[in-house]
């Protein structure tokens, strides 16, 4: 017999997984902090129902494409994407019936090329030596070859940055209303954008970090801006205002900071999340030295489990990071 007190099952449910995106939680790590007048923050977008922070992105751009008539049931998809936006899009394009080409550097983890294939992905391998930057051109000159496609392009797309200064970015403010400094990784954009703007506009004072890779040298999820790609939401939202300053992080850092956040935390986070963490916790040094407080907010990109066959958790440090150098995680 049911409880006559108990919630029907209808108010408690979800109709979709898509209503499951966004609304993570922040848990506090300030175990790892050097000092306790400065608290860090982990914002947990690995919770997201596909398993990281480009969950939100790719929800928002596939509803803008449907709303403006860009993009109908049936029609195929084009994005290039070395992971994690591809997971989420390939997740959502099954749901509304979308065929969809992700192209992707041949150098990612293979996890990621799995994932891909649960969905029901096509993918194209593209040089793994030309990065992420190469599967960009590759897309863009597939989608001149093919209009009738939709291409998506998460480095232009309004959407993109859009979403953060929607959800992210309020869900930041409600839930750390005492933040300092907000720090992410440099990939897209679209995180530090929309959510830099956003806490802005609340408090002026409030720091945006980005975390970048030293030029030439690959960081989980990161790029450096000085590389040869800016990518068109940074300029659009006017990024070189938004941010307050660059951290720069080494491969050798994101992984110790990764696997710290496993064994003083029990947080099971991807490599980007190491790197945003390193970045964090630059900031926090400065505070220290500085002599002030801080409350500094971190996002922990996605979880682990695309890594593991990367050996970053458990090998080897200096295998592990000599393995950065030639594997794309993102």
């Amino acid at each position: 017999m049911t409880p006559a007190n108990a919630t029907p099952i209808a108010e408690r449910s979800s109709s979709s997984v898509l209503e499951l995106i966004g609304n993570t939680p922040i848990v506090e790590v300030s175990q790892l902090s050097p000092s306790p007048d400065v608290r860090l923050f982990a914002k947990l977008e690995s919770q997201n129902p596909f398993g990281s922070v480009k969950d939100r992105i790719a929800n928002a751009m596939i509803k803008r494409a449907y709303a403006t008539g860009r993009l109908v049931k049936g029609q195929r998809i084009l994005e290039p994407s070395s992971g994690n936006t591809g997971i989420a899009l390939a997740a959502i394009a099954r749901i509304t019936g979308n065929p969809i080409t992700i192209l992707m550097p041949e150098s990612v983890s293979i996890e990621r090329r799995q994932m891909l294939e649960v969905f029901g992905a096509e993918i194209i391998l593209t040089p793994g030596g030309e990065g992420s930057n190469g599967a960009v051109r590759r897309a863009e000159a597939m989608a001149a070859e093919h209009p009738e496609w939709c291409f998506l392009h998460q480095y232009s797309n309004e959407a993109n940055p859009r979403v953060h200064y929607e959800t992210t970015g309020p869900e930041v403010w409600r839930d750390c209303p005492q933040i300092t400094h907000f720090v992410a990784g440099l990939g897209t954009s679209g995180t530090l954008m929309g959510v830099g703007r956003y806490l802005k506009e609340q408090n002026p004072d409030v720091q945006i970090v980005a975390v970048e890779p030293p030029l030439g040298e690959l960081v989980e999820g990161l790029r450096n801006l000085d590389e040869g790609y800016i990518p068109p939401v940074f300029e659009l939202w006017k990024g070189r205002e938004i941010l307050d300053r660059k951290r720069i992080v080494r491969p050798r850092e994101s992984i110790e900071m990764t696997r710290r956040l496993v064994h003083e935390c029990g947080i099971f986070a991807g490599i980007s999340s190491g790197a945003s963490l390193a970045g964090a916790l630059k900031v926090a040094n400065e505070a220290v030295e500085r002599g002030e407080s801080a409350n500094i907010v971190f996002i922990v990109c996605d979880g682990g489990w695309k890594y593991l066959s990367t050996g970053a958790y458990t090998i080897d440090l200096d295998t592990a990071t000599e393995n950065a150098e030639k594997v794309i995680y993102f």
